[in-house]
């Protein structure tokens, strides 16, 4: 069995994963939709390291706090809506995370991380410029919280759940 790819993304607070969840199902086209909504941290691990990066991100974990979040605006990205998100704690142990793992990183996980949420994507620049208006009129920025960290199998679309790693600092 060929080895799937990871994907490693941020876990949310329950209230902002539903808002996103919520406004993900509402705005993305149903066909596309095979994920939750999430931040991904990088797109692309090398399933073959699992056990490996399973071991970082529990030893990285465990002494992690819960990490404070601002939701500070919204962009278009080409065909779709994304929440831009601000977060030195996050941007600091995806630093981390990415000099661990840097023999494996791909071009797409070796850029500038800017974390974010899409909430609509594969649609007309038209739409996506339309629902980013509507939404950028009730925008306030406020504060989230990451509580963890989650791992994915990559399946071609849908992702599988592989770990679950929640902030143990206090």
């Amino acid at each position: 069995m060929p080895h799937h790819p990871l994907i490693l993304t941020l876990e949310l607070d329950e209230a902002a994963f539903a808002e996103f969840d919520g406004q993900r199902r509402r705005h993305f086209p149903p066909a596309l939709n095979k994920i939750p909504a999430h931040v991904t941290l990088f797109h692309h691990l090398p399933g073959e390291e699992e056990r490996g990066i399973v071991e970082t991100l529990a030893a990285e974990m465990r002494v992690e706090a819960p990490i404070p979040v601002r939701v500070a605006g919204l962009r278009v990205i080409g065909r779709g809506v994304a929440y831009a998100l601000d977060s030195p704690r996050l941007s600091a142990l995806r630093g981390r995370l990415a000099a661990t793992f840097s023999p494996w990183l791909t071009a797409q996980d070796r850029q500038g991380y800017r974390p974010h949420v899409t909430v609509q994507n594969k649609v007309a620049p038209e739409e996506a410029r339309a629902l980013h208006r509507e939404l950028e009129a009730a925008f306030m920025p406020r504060a989230i919280t990451g509580t963890g960290l989650l791992l994915w199998r990559y399946l071609g679309g849908p992702w599988e759940a592989r770990g679950r790693f929640p902030c143990g600092g206090a």
